[in-house]
């Protein structure tokens, strides 16, 4: 109910909009610009809803705060198994979803495609260091690093669905997992026209940590030696604690 009552709000909206500004192509918003991350987060879906001035293709991206990544392939020497080589990718998102209203091969070119990041094939992952390991390593690198993504359900490489309604007004839910990193996502909006990107919106959304697991992650953070202190007295606290219970019983 929330849902429908936003987008009949931005619908509202939009159509004051184009009247005092002329023809608008695009305009895209969220239902909720804040994701609060509280102790008993198991995900959430926030709706993506918009408007064209006609028809027209639309592709979404979603992209989380860029962070560094280091993917280590073990070999064996001898008996056992050690980390033998690691590639370092850096500025690379934490979290990647991609949604289109068809199928991105029939209506978007491949060098738009990679111009935009617009796929995970086409995400630019800059190395920082490959140890001298040929192209064809690092590609291998690459796979396994999307793969790692993608079964933490971080990276999407399917396509979501995006719903037209009379071929101007669209929606889709953007699904986080509950084990979503925080900080500063970019929600980009692409209208595509005759192979061409005609229009394009970015949508800010913030994910963070509220209450306790937030003055707990802060805490872990700004003072990880007295943390570890406190952690260590509290199991060992538990610890005896148990072991009395369990006398006694």
């Amino acid at each position: 109910m929330i849902r429908f009552i936003a987008l009949i709000s931005f619908i509202t909206l939009f159509a004051a909009d184009a009247r005092a500004q002329g023809n608008v192509p695009l305009v895209a918003d969220l239902s909720n610009h804040l994701v609060a991350i509280t102790t008993g987060f198991s995900g959430t879906d926030v709706l993506l809803f918009g408007a064209t001035d006609g028809p027209g293709d639309i592709a979404v991206v979603v992209r989380g705060p860029s962070e560094a990544e280091v993917i280590r392939r073990k070999g064996r020497q001898g008996p056992i198994w050690l980390n033998a080589e690691e590639v370092a990718f850096r500025d690379v998102p934490s979290y990647y979803r991609v949604a289109s209203s068809r199928p991105l091969a029939e209506f978007a070119p491949q060098n738009l495609l990679s111009r935009y990041q617009i796929g995970v094939e086409n995400v630019r992952m800059n190395t920082v260091a490959d140890a001298g390991l040929e192209p064809e390593e690092v590609a291998d690198f690459r796979k396994a690093f999307v793969r790692l993504k993608t079964e933490s359900n971080l990276y999407d490489q399917g396509l979501g669905a995006i719903n037209f309604m009379s071929n101007r007004l669209f929606r889709t839910d953007l699904h986080f997992p509950s084990n979503v990193p925080t900080g500063t996502y970019l929600v980009e909006v692409y209208l595509f026209r005759d192979g061409d990107v005609t229009s394009a919106e970015i949508v800010p959304l913030n994910i963070s940590q509220i209450g306790a697991s937030a003055d707990i992650f802060d805490f872990a953070h700004n003072f990880a030696p007295l943390y570890g202190i406190v952690s260590i007295l509290l199991a060992a606290t538990a610890g005896w604690v148990a072991s009395v219970v369990f006398r006694r019983t």
